[in-house]
């Protein structure tokens, strides 16, 4: 099945063709790099996975509930226009939120691949360059991972949201090696790693739980790989070159906050278009959304502060969009929890695997010996 038979709405059927400029970098100096940079490379390589290996894809998901959230959590809950829907147009609620939600990190997934390829090609030192070729293999497989959960698992998707897709088209069609550095690492990736924490942490649900753990242990790696390269590059710009960059970040962050609206899963639900305003504005006003909405720039701003853009209009900007306490976040505390999150859960679903295997293997020996295996 294509995939343009799962779009709820029409999806270009063309490529989507970005014209990029700037210089493909070549260096000639193979001596030893940086340390961390080294040290974060061969983490890079240490923890690659398979998708098909790691994943449990037996595992069976309601699309209707993929998430097991409760009505609470849903923008419009308890609204006018709730209590007028029927019971499947609540659950059609649930399902196109989902995919929504699903088909923007599938899509951002796609938008990190090309933008590391972007950085390997563009940027002038050798250990970013490796390092952001195993980035490269990363976003390939989460961009594998969320299409084959859309399509085998919600059944439907949507076309990339129209903020993402500008902060993308100024990302790659910047000509300065460090902006793909900026727009994917640091703003896209940020957000998308909160947005996948805050999933994570909520589900009751085993395969969102463990695609988005296993998804968000290497994010953790590329946020810190961005950190690391532009603290050491911004320390030097001139305060011309910040500015530039400081804007960017603002329109930028403006851009993924309206993106969370979700403006096209309302519009497509049959809603009239009083409708869709009466559910936009109930997500304006929704506790849970701006709470969600807060904790979506946990990731970004102590990012953005610690790389060393933090003059006092960027600060206003983020005061102006109810994030700026955020600034607080240890980011290196919440890149641990990532990983030891994933990892523990790969630690209870083997320990609970071998379990069952080795009840197996005595239920088998047991019968072969005659034995009854209740009393063995």
């Amino acid at each position: 099945m294509s995939t343009h038979e799962l779009y709820t709405i029409p999806a270009e059927l063309s490529t989507w063709d970005v014209e990029m400029a700037g210089a493909s970098r070549f260096t000639w100096e193979y001596d030893d790099g940086r340390d961390r940079m080294l040290a974060l490379y061969q983490k890079g390589k240490d923890k690659q996975w398979d998708s098909v290996k790691r994943i449990d894809w037996g595992i069976e998901v309601d699309p209707y509930d993929v998430l097991g959230i409760p009505d609470q959590a849903i923008a419009i809950y308890n609204t006018p226009l709730w209590h007028r829907m029927s019971d499947q147009q609540r659950k059609e609620v649930r399902r196109h939120g989902a995919s929504w939600q699903f088909s923007q990190f599938l899509h951002g997934e796609q938008g990190a691949m090309i933008c590391s390829a972007r950085i390997v090609e563009s940027v002038p030192d050798l250990d970013s360059k490796f390092y952001a070729a195993t980035q490269t293999m990363d976003e390939a497989r989460h961009a594998e991972t969320y299409a084959r959960f859309i399509k085998e698992k919600i059944g439907i998707a949507y076309p990339i949201n129209p903020s993402l897709k500008s902060l993308l088209d100024d990302t790659l069609r910047d000509s300065r090696w460090d902006m793909p550095y900026l727009g994917m690492q640091v703003l896209i990736e940020g957000l998308a790693l909160a947005a996948f924490g805050v999933m994570r942490d909520i589900t009751n649900k085993p395969l969102p739980k463990q695609i988005l753990a296993y998804v968000m242990q290497d994010e953790a790696r590329h946020v810190a790989f961005g950190r690391m390269a532009l603290r050491d590059y911004y320390k030097n710009l001139t305060d011309a070159e910040r500015r530039e960059r400081e804007d960017f970040v603002i329109e930028g962050c403006y851009l993924m906050r309206d993106r969370l609206r979700g403006v096209e899963q309302w519009e497509n639900l049959g809603l009239s278009p009083q409708e869709v305003q009466e559910a936009l504005t109930a997500t304006d006003e929704s506790q849970y959304f701006q709470l969600f909405r807060s904790l979506l720039f946990s990731r970004i701003v102590p990012c953005v502060k610690d790389i060393g853009l933090w003059s006092e209009r960027l600060q206003k900007a983020y005061a102006d969009m109810g994030v700026l306490d955020m600034a607080g976040q240890n980011l290196d505390a919440l890149m641990r929890q990532d990983e030891e999150i994933a990892e523990k859960l790969d630690a209870e679903r083997f320990a609970a695997e071998e379990a069952e295997r080795a009840e197996e293997v005595a239920t088998t020996v047991a019968l072969g010996s005659g034995e009854d295996p209740a009393e063995g």
